[in-house]
């Protein structure tokens, strides 16, 4: 999963990568409002952690750019602005959580996570196509019942495959999902790690497999179809 952590103070903003980096998610900071509201709109996001005193202006005017053009990305604020009026106002403007500062840390991945698990009438509590499934709030993973642990990358490559619904899934989007913008991305690096999972999932007798649409990108899928 990948997270747009917008934060002015560098150290802060690199506690909480290195944090959120160690939880699984890939993760982009961006210390403007407008170099955060070009990330928002130009990127995949699975959610946005985000300060409200920027240096070029007020956080909740990112969240209303998100709402005008339809983009449901959940937001958090994390603001020193812990007043009751504050945290209503925040909430009024469109964002999903508010974490006042000081915080911490297992607090914020806990809010993070119960974000990523909205709205359950849109996403499925489990995924499962074949033998394969992973369960939406616990990210766990098992193929014919056995758990398989994967790398974050891998995981969140398998994530999305699940959710395709066994549609065509481009490089680009796999490319935005897996990595953030700091990251080195290497010509193939998307073939190395689905040939990783490939072969994890086909050491335990998995029934679906990743199947490569040449120019195109690729596709999961099972003999029986997604489920």
């Amino acid at each position: 999963m990948r997270i747009l952590v917008v934060e002015d103070n560098d150290s802060l903003a690199e506690l909480l990568a290195g944090s959120l980096g160690k939880a699984g998610f890939a993760v982009d900071c961006m210390a403007t409002l407008a170099d955060a509201t070009e990330a928002a709109l130009s990127a995949r996001y699975d959610a946005v952690i985000l300060d409200l005193s920027l240096p070029d202006g007020d956080g909740l005017a990112l969240i209303g750019r998100l709402r005008a053009r339809a983009v449901a990305t959940p937001v958090l604020i994390l603001s020193a602005r812990d007043r009751l009026e504050d945290r209503i106002h925040g909430l009024n403007s469109g964002a999903d959580d508010y974490l006042p500062k000081p915080f911490a840390l297992d607090e914020l991945l806990a809010r993070l996570n119960a974000l990523l698990r909205r709205p359950p009438g849109v996403l499925p509590t489990c995924h499962v196509v074949g033998n394969i499934s992973m369960d939406e709030t616990t990210q766990e993973v098992t193929v014919g019942g056995t758990r398989l642990d994967l790398p974050r990358r891998e995981r969140a490559l398998l994530r999305l495959f699940l959710r395709s619904g066994g549609r065509v899934v481009t490089r680009t989007v796999l490319e935005e999902a897996m990595f953030g913008f700091n990251d080195e991305v290497g010509s193939n690096a998307i073939d190395v790690y689905i040939h990783r999972l490939r072969k994890r999932l086909d050491a335990l007798g998995a029934t679906a497999t990743v199947q490569t649409e040449r120019g195109v990108g690729y596709r999961f899928a099972s003999p029986d179809g997604p489920q």
